[in-house]
């Protein structure tokens, strides 16, 4: 096992693990009840996994699926459900996004000086850190928790570029992956952020519940590397037939396309809708995001309708020159193998040809 690929595995995943355990130790704060350090149980899912993985796969990542991003989901995103939750997240005792410290300077020194002399170096470190965290936890609440949401997206990226590729995906198929994620960490944290931040929102404890759940289906396409990745296509029965054909040749535009519409922006502009049209809340940004979700959503049915043609256009012409082929994206050779029945199954691919083409000329 290279070296560099073992840190990778380790140091990526303990980093997961340190924000999942920050996460878990203000949700105790906030809430005050020490029996919600039994989520923090749930990193011994990515300890698991991070086993399995240095043992049989030698630390490298999956084909279309990381597990380790996916158990770092379900360790974090109940915290973060927790806080936003909690009532006392809603507003600073000041102003809102203020950062209130109560620990000063003085303290931190005079508590530096009291631990020179018989106390020795280590009460020193003991003193240093308790002031630190107590002035971390007077930071307020709302601070707190829309820093947990950017740090959270931010690994979500970050650590999906150090985690170690597997076999199945090129570098520069990463590159475009690490892109798409970072344009779709963006959204969904303005999504998060932008309507909970509602005072209207904050009231309705159902609409609340409702926003993080789609928040929640909007992570679920971080583990999956399926829209940098094509299925492969094997010349076999089970693939002559169009909607296989189409699978094969735009799977990771197919794939896109269906991120789009049912996990991001499709459900943004529904709660938005939702917002506007019954709850009547309006504001600048919330009209404005609106209208970008309704333009991403019809130029991604407008890139279906492209695809779809174009599909449509090379089985025409793959039955206008007689050529056989099990999917337009891996040619099969079938030279001796061809007969007239597959001719004949290929031209059955050609769903309502044009009426010019089909009708034999009257005359010579």
């Amino acid at each position: 096992m290279e070296l560099m690929v073992l840190l990778n595995a380790l140091v990526t995943r303990l980093l997961f693990v340190l924000h999942s355990l920050i996460g878990v130790w203000r949700v105790t704060a906030v809430k005050k009840e020490p029996k919600y350090w039994l989520l923090a149980l749930l990193n011994l899912l990515l300890c698991l996994e991070t086993g399995l993985t240095l043992k049989f796969k030698q630390g490298r990542g999956y084909k279309w699926f990381s597990p380790a991003i996916f158990l770092y989901l379900i360790c974090t995103v109940p915290s973060l459900w927790l806080l936003e939750i909690h009532h006392g997240t809603q507003y600073c005792g000041n102003e809102p996004g203020a950062v209130q410290v109560n620990g000063s300077n003085q303290d931190f020194n005079q508590s530096r000086d009291s631990s020179h002399g018989s106390e020795g170096t280590d009460h020193h470190i003991i003193q240093t850190a308790k002031v630190f965290v107590n002035q971390l936890s007077t930071i307020c609440e709302t601070v707190w928790t829309l820093a947990l949401h950017q740090t959270f997206l931010l690994l979500l990226v970050v650590g999906r570029w150090l985690l170690p590729i597997g076999v199945e995906i090129t570098r520069d198929q990463l590159s475009q992956l690490l892109l798409m994620f970072v344009g779709t960490a963006a959204d969904i944290l303005e999504f998060a952020s932008e309507t909970l931040d509602i005072e209207d929102v904050r009231k309705n404890y159902a609409l609340i519940n409702a926003i993080l759940a789609v928040w929640t289906w909007s992570m679920l396409q971080f583990p999956l590397d399926l829209a940098v990745q094509h299925i492969g296509c094997k010349p076999t029965a089970s693939t002559r037939r169009i909607p296989s054909l189409l699978l094969c040749r735009y799977s990771a535009e197919l794939w896109n396309i269906g991120v789009s519409l049912f996990i991001q922006d499709g459900p943004f502009f529904i709660v938005r809708s939702i917002l506007m049209g019954h709850f009547r809340i309006f504001n600048q940004m919330l009209v404005f995001f609106t209208a970008k979700n309704i333009l991403v959503v019809t130029l991604q049915l407008y890139r279906l309708a492209v695809i779809t043609l174009d599909f449509r256009a090379t089985i025409l012409q793959k039955s206008r020159k007689g050529e056989v082929s099990c999917c337009p994206c891996e040619p099969y050779e079938a030279s001796t193998h061809a007969t007239a029945d597959q001719d004949t199954e290929m031209k059955e691919f050609v769903a309502f040809p044009p009426k010019e083409e089909s009708q034999a000329p009257s005359e010579d």
